[in-house]
């Protein structure tokens, strides 16, 4: 759409428009979108501060769109409210009561909504809720008598006189071509403008008064801005030349443990935690990823896909009863496994403990595990495994277990928890049954609370929900989870990931048990040469060369051999060179240069230090209460930890490093593109290399 406005005749125009647009050609259609006003019910407010001389007050309506009568009757209400210093606001708030240095009303038009909008600037000094409130009084005002029959007439005049002014001028934005194009391209006519001008001319007191009622009456939105605070600096007191000592640890605060028995014996143990009234139960079964193959060498995935189905239909309620109920409640409720555990977790608020509790026992102990539930389930679990092959990380934390531990060993199963597509594709509503018969079931179970209640105010609503729980006849599985041998020497698996900006490099090999006697001394180790920010390996691949965003050492936790990794993602072209940095600080740490006394204490304050804001939440220590019982340590654990770190040595350390730290040993993943990645990684000649490609991430 062109418009020509000027001394020119439309032949003239048309025949300029032939020759030099009449070539073009056309665009796609441009869709034209409806007017849509959302409704608005109550009002609502906002403060916000800025570097401004004196608070500004913006109130704002959202209206019909500029094609409507009501659009027009509303620039009239504008006017009349806020145009001029004989309109309403200006004149009452300028210059009558003096609170403000301006006050005006406009309509922003717009196609499909329009803004109906109060501005006003207030004086110095002045409280921006007293002014809110003259505001208040106007607007009802108006409201409730709408305009005068003289107020309407001027307004009118003014906005006839702004109408001719603009048609005087033949560009600009009230010119002649804005008037005509604005008119065709918002309401499909160029003469609009002069409905526009017939319907505002035509325009009772009545009219404009029903308007701003229906509009202007409610739903507003305003920003209040304030200047900032006028604040002075102290006197410089501190001495800045060095960071503050710290010369003290704090003791960390432990809750009193206590443990009982429900009839059937299942073991409670509870904490109480009275911060909030909240509390936090879990019901954990020894189970987890290693029991998928107690249950057939198809079913890698069963225990976390299980334990994803108990809260899709339980009892007669389905998935969404279930939903509800539990926001009804105010209760949050989770169900997952790791290596070696599967734990329901729910969250009561005190006051619906009884109710909580009641609805957990009706999903753990009887699931219905719907077909339809479990076909949606399933798509959104197999969805998540090509997400895990299409990610670096996930495809690693796939395709790396298996070969640390081994075809068939319960452990190397992809750590995702996820499962594999063939196993997950084949699951039935019948294994899933079996597999909650043979493991969910209450002489393998164990119940940790803590929370605002009391052990004698818990066991009997515990006892009333599980206590009668009996266990199936058949006998409880057994886990066996075997102890392997690391490689006699370390193997390379290139996983080629065509154009990928990044090489994934995550190396594993396994390291002493999670209930090992020098647990501690091993987790310093790790701290000091990869488990913080400031280890060796960050340090190292991030802070000097700039190769990595971050890399780290890690060791996850698992009751049998857990593994030792190696973690860095690392710019492509630096492959090679990371991991020749990377075997370096690994052979360093168990050769010459072991951790240092000042690498220890840094790591000994670091890790006892933090321990109160660890545990400063109930869902903290039920975690630490299930570590602890998994593991086989006191249900007072963070309280040993300082002492015991405390007490470490170098040599302790040292031991350590050389117990799980096995450079020769590692199965290195590498994740990336091999027409880059893999000469410089075979010019190493760190051990077996093997290539593999994405498909294989199964």
């Amino acid at each position: 759409m062109v418009v020509v406005a000027g001394d020119i005749t439309v032949d003239e125009v048309r025949e300029k428009m032939q020759t030099y647009f009449g070539a073009a050609l056309a665009g796609d259609p441009i869709p034209k979108g409806q007017q849509n006003v959302p409704i608005r019910e109550r009002d609502t407010f906002q403060t916000m501060q800025d570097r401004v001389p004196q608070a500004r007050i913006y109130r704002t309506w959202v209206t019909p769109g500029r094609t409507t009568e009501t659009a027009a009757d509303l620039d009239l209400a504008a006017m009349v409210l806020g145009n001029g210093k004989n309109s309403r606001l200006y004149k009452e708030l300028v210059y009558d009561k003096q609170v403000a240095n301006n006050a005006v009303a406009y309509l922003q038009e717009q196609e499909q909504a329009s803004f109906f909008e109060i501005q006003v600037t207030l004086k110095e000094g002045q409280d921006p809720e007293e002014v809110d409130a003259m505001i208040d009084d106007i607007v009802s005002d108006f409201l409730a008598n709408g305009p005068t029959a003289d107020e309407l007439k001027r307004a009118k005049t003014k906005y006839n006189a702004s109408t001719v002014r603009g048609l005087e001028e033949i560009g600009g934005f009230g010119g002649k071509a804005v008037t005509l194009a604005q008119s065709e391209v918002y309401a499909g006519d160029p003469g609009f403008w002069k409905t526009r001008l017939e319907w505002q001319n035509e325009a009772s007191p009545a009219d404009v008064k029903s308007a701003a009622n229906e509009w202007i009456s409610n739903g507003f939105h305003q920003i209040t801005v304030t200047p900032f605070g006028d604040y002075q600096v102290a006197e410089d007191g501190a001495d800045r030349s060095a960071l503050p000592q710290v010369n003290t640890t704090p003791d960390l605060e432990w809750p009193d443990v206590q443990q009982a028995e429900l009839s059937n014996g299942i073991n409670v143990i509870f904490a109480r935690r009275d911060a909030v009234p909240q509390v936090d139960i879990a019901v954990r079964f020894d189970a987890g990823y290693a029991s998928d193959t107690v249950m057939g060498a198809d079913k890698t995935g069963l225990s976390s896909f299980t334990m994803s189905m108990l809260d899709e239909g339980a009892g007669e309620m389905g998935a969404l009863d279930i939903a509800a109920s539990l926001e009804d409640l105010g209760a949050e409720f989770s169900s997952g496994s790791n290596l070696d555990s599967s734990t329901v977790t729910f969250s009561a608020l005190t006051d619906n403990l009884e109710e909580t509790v009641s609805l957990a026992g009706t999903i753990i102990k009887t699931p219905t595990f719907p077909e339809n539930e479990l076909e949606r389930v399933r798509g959104i679990t197999l969805a998540g495994i090509e997400q895990e092959k299409a990610q670096p990380v996930g495809m690693a934390l796939r395709l790396l277990p298996p070969e640390i531990y081994g075809d068939g060993h319960p452990y190397g199963v992809p750590f995702t928890g996820s499962g594999t597509t063939e196993a997950v594709s084949g699951f039935t509503k019948e294994d899933l049954a079996a597999y909650k018969d043979a493991w969910l079931r209450p002489d393998n179970a164990t119940i940790f609370v803590v929370g605002d209640t009391t052990m004698e105010e818990i066991q009997p609503v515990l006892e009333a929900e599980f206590g009668s729980w009996a266990a199936p006849e058949t006998a409880k599985p057994e886990k066996d989870v075997p102890t392997v041998s690391n490689p006699e020497s370390s193997r390379v698996i290139i996983v080629d990931r065509p154009g990928s900006p990044q090489t994934m490099i995550l190396a594993g090999e396994l390291a002493p048990p999670g209930t090992a006697e020098n647990n501690e001394a091993i987790s310093a180790m790790n701290d000091a040469l990869g488990g913080q920010f400031s280890a060796r390996v960050n340090m190292n691949l991030r802070e000097d060369k700039g190769w990595a965003y971050g890399a780290y050492t890690f060791i996850s936790g698992a009751t049998n051999q857990r593994p030792f990794m190696v973690y860095a993602p690392v710019q492509t072209d630096r492959t090679a060179d990371s991991i020749t940095e990377l075997r370096n600080e690994l052979t360093g740490v168990t050769t010459d240069r072991p951790v240092t006394s000042e690498e220890l204490a840094r790591v000994v304050k670091n890790n006892t230090r933090a321990l109160p804001g660890q545990y400063e939440t109930g869902g903290a220590v039920l975690g630490s209460l299930m570590s602890s019982h998994t593991l086989n340590r006191p249900l007072d654990y963070p309280v040993t930890i300082k002492p015991t770190y405390e007490a470490l040595t170098l040599e302790d350390v040292g031991a350590a490093a050389e117990e799980v730290v096995k450079p020769d040993q590692l199965v290195w993943m590498i994740i990336g593109d091999r027409e880059q990645i893999e000469e410089p990684i075979r010019a190493l000649n760190i051990g077996e290399v093997e290539v593999r490609s994405l498909d294989d991430a199964e």
